[in-house]
């Protein structure tokens, strides 16, 4: 095997799960099922009238509960990984030689990327509508540019131009390939329509790519388990397959609301598995593993969006959470709460998007979501699908764009309920042996070179932003992704050997160039976010300029410095530091900024609020009692934090539900106590909810200091709402006085005032500004309303005298309290800011 930048190039050829064109019906289907979600037994005939089955007999359909899930640890595994010589072998590595791949029928490819199809009529999966495809607006996706803006981008980047030349090249090949032999990337990202369950109106046709497996039988409630009664059949390709008629009475073979599996005789033995494209599961009361479920519910309980999705705000503002957790009580909160309890806070606040976490089904619920099951299922503990659209759907209504944290860097380990061993071999979606296991995450690796996995993981997410509306992704894991030391114990320096070289996944980059290029091109207003700490150059570059294609990279260093500053006294903080920090960041590509995300709430960790207030935080909070030293340099510091890490960190800002207030303590998933092979045991917390929900009354309490601190965040984002200074691009930082400790910066048309000094407060203090003229105070971390002290008057007026000052052609005089913000405005442009009541 030759390694080239990190792509294998393995001799041998690229097929295609799909040689023959699909079978395909020109009518919407009409369900005559009367089964609603988790059937109720009844009798059901199935008499053969068409296709081809092995085994037909009458059966009984059966029912589950979805009520009272157990929450089970992610350590299921029914065996270590088993190859064979004489083993049918997992997908070919995309390679650079012709790939042998039949045509899937009658597709052309225009000049601009559309697909014509002689047959345009489709069906769709599931759920979904069956719609003519002539009859829709034909969707496009750019083809490749020549990937060379980059360098004059950044002229560094031409000292490393043979890998991104090559990488560059790759992709065009791949894309290449795509529109030959799959009908371009907008088809082959439409893979749902090719595997998994499709309905038509003459039945249900299952397909399953396991290449690895003997023998394989479609089993369920609906023919007993019996795997003997639904034989499937595997093309050369490694494809298994079977169609199952309609009964006699046109109801569908398998109801919806009803288990089903795929039993396969594979190299490590008989197993059972959840379908890999499975649409919903569930947990079954008193079971462990979690059963997929045929979900193809009735006309009438498919969810119908009403609103169109929100156009891409200029400045994104994202209010980053977890819908299991976001009630006040301990329990597993559901989308319909979420959706009527949550979001008009999130809206009241001044967010703009939503982002929300652990949508992919897992099974381990304290995995946080990461450990993916069931890829295109979303999690059935909060609701149905049916649920989640609705939930969707109403952010839509209050103007809210929704991103998913989409978790395609790696996959959960379980062999019962997950991909992992899917056909009884490692190597079927994964890399084998150690490059496909994640040792810190104790997760299996994708192979992003396998034309398969390439399939799966493109239309996954096509999947999600076409059946639920999600306007873009937050994708997990990124730099995990790009280098095959998955960025464990690298310290990243900037120097840009670190990457562009042999440890570099090229085939992983490749991938997030197609999913980027398929989002933008075929839904140009979705927004994708890519969580990279190590800072790799043309990340936020299009991808046609040669740039890997996301929006936006997450600026995580931002957080763990203030974790590092805060650990130090005040005395040492550096006024320069934070400025490097904050504007440490590649120019033209695109940043979220944050303060603190989920990563700083979970146990063994602590948010910024502890890290200020620690136990004082139970006792002091009562705004009829005295303070303490602590509580009040907490309060005031939360506030400025948050407002500067705004104010210089990026183009985007993120924060964590409950933050906002300086939301107590941590989050503690339930769970039991572990007993690790080496005979040590790790405590649980008895399955205990209490510390994994959100207290969102400690916030919305006027008695408590908390309610400050949100009134202080609502302020803070419909300030940006109104001046729009993250996207501005004037940016100048007049002052870094570490004598004083204040920091003085422009952004847009505001001036930030911040004084981090302890006790000093500064009269007639002189700040520089770039246009002359009165200026009012637009926010004020010190107001009253936000657990001030209220030293500054809100109806002064500052007016600027001429000459230059700290670089600047005019400047005004201030009184700047001791460890507070503010933020000026120019007086002509309107009356400033209603801090006490923001309008929604």
């Amino acid at each position: 095997m030759v390694v080239v930048h990190g792509v294998s190039l393995t001799p041998g050829l690229l097929v295609s799960a799909f040689p023959l064109p699909l079978s395909s019906s020109s009518n919407a289907r009409s369900l005559n099922s009367t089964v609603s979600f988790f059937l109720k037994k009844r009798p059901l005939s199935r008499k053969i009238f068409a296709g081809n089955q092995s085994a037909k007999f009458d059966s009984k359909s059966q029912a589950i509960s979805a009520s009272k899930k157990i929450l089970v640890p992610d350590n299921v595994d029914d065996g270590a990984s088993l190859v064979t010589d004489d083993a049918p072998q997992g997908p070919s590595s995309v390679t650079e030689e012709e790939p042998q791949i039949l045509n899937l029928g009658s597709q052309t490819m225009e000049e601009d990327g559309t697909v014509i199809t002689e047959d345009q009529a489709s069906v769709s999966v599931n759920s979904s509508k069956v719609v003519k495809e002539k009859e829709a607006k034909p969707r496009t996706i750019p083809p490749p540019g020549n990937g060379q803006v980059i360098y004059e981008i950044d002229p560094m980047l031409k000292s490393y131009k043979d890998h991104l030349d090559y990488r560059y090249k790759q992709y065009k090949r791949l894309r290449e390939e795509i529109d030959k032999y799959e009908g371009g990337l907008e088809a082959f990202s439409r893979g749902y329509e090719k595997l998994g369950f499709l309905r038509s109106d003459a039945g249900i046709t299952y397909r399953e790519w396991a290449p690895g497996a003997k023998s394989a039988s479609l089993i369920g409630d609906f023919n007993n388990w019996n795997p003997n009664a639904d034989i499937m059949t595997r093309n050369e390709f490694g494809v298994w397959e079977i169609f199952l008629p309609n009964n006699t009475d046109g109801s569908p073979a398998i109801p919806h609301g009803s288990r089903v599996k795929i039993r396969m005789d594979t190299p490590s033995g008989i197993k059972d598995s959840i379908p890999a494209w499975i649409k919903f599961s569930v947990q079954a009361p008193g079971e462990i593993p979690f059963n997929g479920i045929y979900y193809d519910p009735p006309e009438e309980e498919k969810y119908v969006f009403k609103h169109p999705q929100p156009k891409r705000p200029q400045s994104l503002r994202i209010y980053e959470s977890h819908v299991g957790m976001s009630s006040t009580e301990p329990m597993i909160n559901t989308y319909a709460n979420f959706r009527d309890d949550v979001l008009p806070r999130i809206k009241k606040l001044g967010y703009n998007a939503v982002q929300i976490m652990a949508i992919q089904e897992h099974s381990y619920y304290a995995s946080f979501g990461y450990h993916v099951t069931n890829f295109f299922a979303p999690s059935s503990r909060c609701g149905t699908p049916e649920d989640l659209k609705s939930l969707i759907d109403r952010a839509h209504e209050l103007g809210l764009i929704v991103l998913m944290d989409i978790v395609h860097s790696h996959a959960s380990k379980n062999t019962l309920d997950g991909l992992n061993m899917f056909d009884g071999t490692d190597a079927h979606y994964f890399h084998s042996g150690p490059r496909g296991y994640h040792w810190m995450w104790d997760s299996r690796l994708f192979n992003y070179g396998s034309w398969e996995v390439l399939r799966y993981l493109l239309s996954n997410a096509r999947w999600w932003l076409e059946e639920y509306k999600f306007d873009g992704f937050r994708f997990d894991g990124v730099t995990s992704m790009m280098y095959t030391h998955h960025g464990l114990s690298v310290g990243f320096t900037g120097n840009y050997t670190e990457y562009f070289g042999l440890e570099t996944d090229v085939d992983a980059v490749n991938y997030l160039m197609l999913v980027n290029d398929m989002i933008h091109g075929l839904y140009p207003e979705a927004v994708t976010v890519g969580e990279d700490v190590s800072g790799m150059p043309t990340f936020c570059i299009p991808v046609q300029d040669g740039g890997v294609g996301f929006d936006y990279r997450l600026h995580m260093a931002i957080a763990d410095k203030w974790i590092e500053i805060l650990k130090k006294r005040d005395e040492d903080w550096k006024m320069g530091d934070i400025i490097y920090t904050l504007t440490n960041r590649r120019w033209s590509e695109k940043c979220i900024a944050y303060a603190e995300s989920h990563d700083q709430a979970l146990v063994g960790d602590k948010t910024i609020a502890f890290w200020l207030m620690d136990k004082d935080m139970y006792d002091f909070m009562a705004v009829d009692r005295p303070s303490t030293p602590l509580v009040d340099r907490g309060i005031a510091l939360h506030k400025m934090i948050r407002l500067i890490t705004m104010g210089l960190g990026g183009e985007g800002y993120l924060n964590f539900m409950g933050n906002e207030f300086g939301h107590p303590e941590w989050i503690d998933f339930p769970r039991g106590e572990q007993r690790l092979s080496d005979g040590s045991v790790i405590p649980g917390n008895n399955n205990s909810f209490d510390k994994c929900r959100r207290r969102f009354d400690l916030g919305d309490a006027d008695y408590l200091r908390y309610h400050g601190l949100q009134e202080f965040d609502r302020a803070m984002q419909h300030l940006e709402e109104k001046y729009g200074f993250m996207t501005s691009e004037h940016q100048f930082i007049s002052k870094k006085d570490e004598g004083d400790r204040v920091i003085v910066f422009e952004r847009g048309d505001l001036v930030f005032v911040f004084n981090f000094h302890w006790t000093s407060s500064y009269f007639d203090y002189r700040i520089g500004c770039s246009k002359p003229g009165k200026y009012k105070i637009v926010l004020d971390s010190d107001d009253p309303l936000f657990g001030g002290f209220g030293r500054l008057d809100r109806k002064s007026e500052y007016f600027t005298f001429e000459g230059s000052y700290d670089g600047r052609p005019s400047s005004f005089m201030v009184y700047t309290p001791c460890r507070t913000a503010v933020v000026y405005a120019l007086a002509d442009r309107d009356d400033g800011l209603e801090t006490s009541d923001p309008k929604p």
